[in-house]
């Protein structure tokens, strides 16, 4: 399976947000997607973040290595796990992109230099 049969097999807010997300997180960000444990993960060196369908038909755009990011937009939730954090979308209206886009630049910049906490 690819990322875009996944995207096909989603309905309504969670296909468009999954959606918007892909092609932002690729064309935007420049990360490699590939379909891993059934759902789309993002990886230059190491995995940077995932989209997860969550309850009441939202997405989780989840960082691995959330608790390594500054979260300086104060958007990640890391809902008791240790490592990694992410956020809740519901909407695409309502997708913070430029908070979104600053986060994806910290993971990627902590991706470069090998900076995560383990």
């Amino acid at each position: 399976m690819n990322v875009e049969n996944f995207i096909l097999g989603l309905d309504g807010q969670q296909k468009a947000v999954v959606s918007f997300l892909h092609q932002r997180l690729t064309n935007h960000h420049d990360l490699i997607p590939k379909i891993r444990f059934k759902i789309p993960m993002y990886y230059r060196k190491s995995w940077v973040c995932y989209l997860n369908p969550i309850k009441n038909n939202g997405i989780e755009l989840a960082f691995l290595n959330g608790v390594s990011l500054s979260n300086e937009q104060g958007l990640l939730n890391c809902k008791g796990r240790k490592m990694v954090c992410g956020i809740d979308l519901y909407d695409v209206s309502n997708i913070p992109e430029k908070p979104i886009d600053e986060i994806v630049q910290e993971a990627l910049i902590l991706d470069e230099l090998g900076k995560t906490k383990r």
